[in-house]
């Protein structure tokens, strides 16, 4: 070995033992907190990948020596110190357990098993069925941590605090004397009596809204009784309302909501007209999907003198009509997000607003709030404007109709979407540069016949035209975080509600790293940005080869999911510093606190929101997304369902999606849909899940199945109520 390599090792050695010491003295000199790598590397300013990768192997390496006790994954304590953890949503010691109580919403699971959600922790906490106590999916409820391990803890519910919903929806089960509810959700393990006086005309084998009255401490039972009656099973309008209830999601409006939306004026005032920047006579444009109605944004184009062009991104100015502190803005508020299923859109503000008076159709004037740019042919901002504003829409594309004129169809305003397309892919190219996540999102869509039932599945992928919307929309919402958050020499930041996406933790990069290492991938990095560009090389390389669609899945799960907030994290998969969102206030709440903010900082008036309830308003919207993703997601479920429903016996080419200790997950690729291969269902041999290799291998052939492989399945029953495809494997 040359004396500059035996140096080096020195150094790296001298280093690491430097660190090993530094992070014992931050953990003595705070001997009852818990730290995490994160936090560790923050206070001690080592923010790079190679430094934290250095601190979560010495944290790993003390937790096995026993210096440090794991007490939540990744974060640590003292072993020596058996203070009780006070820090964050955990409690003092209330049980003869641990001395650790916790406080979480609770994530059942089909088999009344459960595990706790905490706010901010990486591990959830396992329930067994028998330590529920009387709690339900969603609820929020405190735990005492029973059991202490180094890939999960066990806990047991002591206490229901809040009930995540009180209504269900299911199929009635009437008899002589008394009547129950078996719900439709397959994560609510208990049926619900209901009283006979409680049906309210009712009758055996309906489905039905049962709205939870009251659970007896000596009742293996909740009791409820029927709200409203929804008709037979099976019939669409019935399963969706049952997907919605499921997430608690509202499906209806209430009545004071309805009646102070019926009262929104439609005809522009031309006195607010006065107030605002006048763009009805600027060429403007929206480019939406199909079948949209809330059409959120418009984009104009004039060419000014100076050769340059100025760019308007106008935004529905719902912020206008929805007022703060109605009945229509608590209501947005509670909703936070429009809900699309596949057959129909269940809104956050009532139709008279989100089709009619706020959205930007064609050959109308509209309230608007606008960010304009001078930009010049290079793509370079010279100039940026925020403000309100009034257009008129000249024209509505579909994606596939600016997909056609960007092609090289004749259009009367051919030109002018070939420049915005131009500058686009200059703002795409850009942002890849900078280390942005290479995402190729394919949209599954459903062609429903006149009955509402499926005929065709139309995998909708992202061409031009939707990437000349989307680099827009991003630019105006990095642009308006940036005016609001960014403190400069003229102003000060303030505080907003941000859309951010963490940095990419390295355990779950770790586990990515063994994952694609099964197919012969690899990637490498030395810091943050080059995840990313070795993430999207990886995926570029491999784009038309079977395992793609898995891989990208795969690579999208290792990342942080994106969340609102109140401090600026950055937008890791965007590659922003400053990002919020703007854009879309006709679905989204999150865009109108934005829009409130912003037009405060524009008029200097008193900012509309303390930071509390900033916060608590985040933490709403967010948990609202997840529950709106998860009800999309089951619509499609069920509509997968209905479309395989005559296929039953059939035989598909299908790729293994993912693997579990019960069985594997299939996709077919002849339609997409997805269906369950039980472990137990594969006779040739006694199989088992080999955690390490993330497999099913066979005890006596040796046979193993893995992600991404290709497999022969036959359908071999559904269930539309579990929204279930059950698939048996065909040699």
């Amino acid at each position: 070995m040359s004396k500059r390599n035996k140096q080096q090792k020195s150094s790296q050695k001298n280093d690491h033992a430097t660190l090993k010491s530094e992070i014992l003295r931050l953990f003595n000199s705070n001997p009852s907190a818990v730290f995490n790598y994160k936090s560790i590397a923050k206070q001690l300013g080592l923010n790079d990948v190679v430094s934290r990768k250095s601190i979560h192997t010495i944290l790993t390496s003390f937790g096995r020596e026993g210096v440090l006790n794991e007490f939540v994954r990744g974060k640590f304590r003292l072993a020596k110190n058996n203070v009780n953890i006070t820090k964050g949503k955990h409690k003092g010691k209330t049980s003869s357990y641990t001395g650790v109580t916790v406080e979480g919403i609770l994530d059942f699971t089909s088999r009344g098993s459960a595990y706790l959600v905490v706010e901010g922790e990486e591990k959830d906490i396992y329930i067994n069925p028998r330590n529920t106590n009387f709690a339900l999916d969603g609820d929020r409820v405190t735990v005492a941590v029973i059991k202490q391990g180094t890939t999960r803890d066990e806990g047991k519910v002591i206490d229901v605090i809040e009930r995540g919903t009180k209504f269900f929806v299911g199929v009635l089960h009437v008899s002589e004397n008394f009547a129950f509810l078996k719900p439709d959700n397959a994560k609510m393990d208990v049926d619900i009596f209901i009283p006979k006086h409680a049906l309210n005309g009712a009758s055996h084998g309906q489905k039905a809204l049962v709205k939870m009255t009251d659970w007896p401490k000596d009742a293996k039972s909740p009791m409820g009784e029927v709200v409203e009656i929804l008709g037979m099973p099976g019939t669409n309008d019935a399963e969706m309302i049952s997907i919605l209830v499921e997430n608690g999601i509202e499906y209806k409006f209430p009545q004071e909501v309805i009646e102070q939306a019926e009262k929104t004026a439609l005809e522009l005032d031309p006195q607010e007209i006065a107030k605002r920047r006048d763009f009805r006579d600027v060429l403007t444009f929206t480019i939406d999907p199909k079948d949209a109605k809330d059409f959120d944004d418009a984009l104009s184009i004039q060419r000014l003198d100076n050769g340059n062009h100025e760019i308007g991104i106008h935004i529905a100015d719902v912020s206008h009509y929805v007022q703060m502190g109605t009945a229509m803005d608590e209501e947005a508020l509670k909703r936070s997000n429009s809900v699309y299923l596949v057959d129909r859109v269940v809104p956050m503000l009532p139709e008279q607003l989100s089709n009619i008076a706020c959205s930007l159709r064609p050959n109308e004037d509209k309230y608007s709030f606008s960010a304009v740019f001078e930009i010049d042919d290079k793509g370079e901002i010279k100039n940026e404007w925020f403000g309100k504003t009034a257009i008129h829409s000249n024209r509505r594309y579909t994606y596939e109709e600016a997909q056609e004129v960007i092609e090289g169809k004749d259009d009367e305003y051919k030109n002018d979407i070939l420049y915005l397309d131009k500058l686009a892919k200059k703002y795409r190219e850009h942002r890849m540069k900078s280390g942005a996540l290479s995402i190729e999102s394919e949209e599954i869509r459903f062609k429903l016949n006149d009955l509402g039932q499926p005929e065709e599945i139309i995998i909708k992928v992202s061409k031009d035209a939707h990437k000349l919307v989307e680099e827009f929309m991003l630019l105006a919402n990095r642009k308006v975080a940036e005016f609001i958050g960014k403190t400069t020499k003229d102003k000060d930041g303030v505080p907003l509600l941000y859309r951010v996406h963490d940095k990419p933790d390295l355990g779950k990069i770790e586990t990515f790293k063994m994952f694609i290492d099964k197919f012969g991938y690899e990637i490498d990095y030395k810091n943050d940005s080059d995840i990313s560009k070795s993430i999207n090389k990886l995926l570029n390389d491999i784009r038309y080869k079977n395992e793609y669609a898995i891989i990208q899945t795969m690579a999208i799960r290792s990342m942080a999911k994106a969340s609102y907030e109140t401090t600026n994290l950055g937008h890791y998969g965007l590659a922003f510093e400053y990002y919020a969102h703007f854009t879309s206030p006709i679905r989204r709440y999150a865009d109108l606190v934005v829009h409130r903010i912003l037009n405060a900082v524009l008029t200097k008036e008193k900012q509309p929101y303390l930071l509390n309830a900033l916060n608590e308003i985040a933490k709403t919207v967010s948990r609202m997304e997840r529950k709106a993703v998860e009800a999309e997601r089951s619509s499609t479920k069920y509509f997968q369902v209905q479309f395989v429903k005559d296929k039953i016996g059939e035989t598909f080419e299908a790729t293994v999606s993912g693997i579990t200790d019960f069985g594997m997950f299939a996709e077919m690729k002849e339609n997409r849909c997805e269906g369950l291969i039980p472990m137990d269902s594969m006779k040739d041999d006694r199989y088992y899940f080999e955690v390490q290799k993330y497999r099913i291998v066979g005890a006596k052939n040796g046979k193993s199945f893995t992600v991404g492989d290709t497999i022969f399945v036959k359908i071999k029953d559904v269930d539309a109520r579990k929204r279930t495809i059950d698939l048996e494997l065909v040699n």
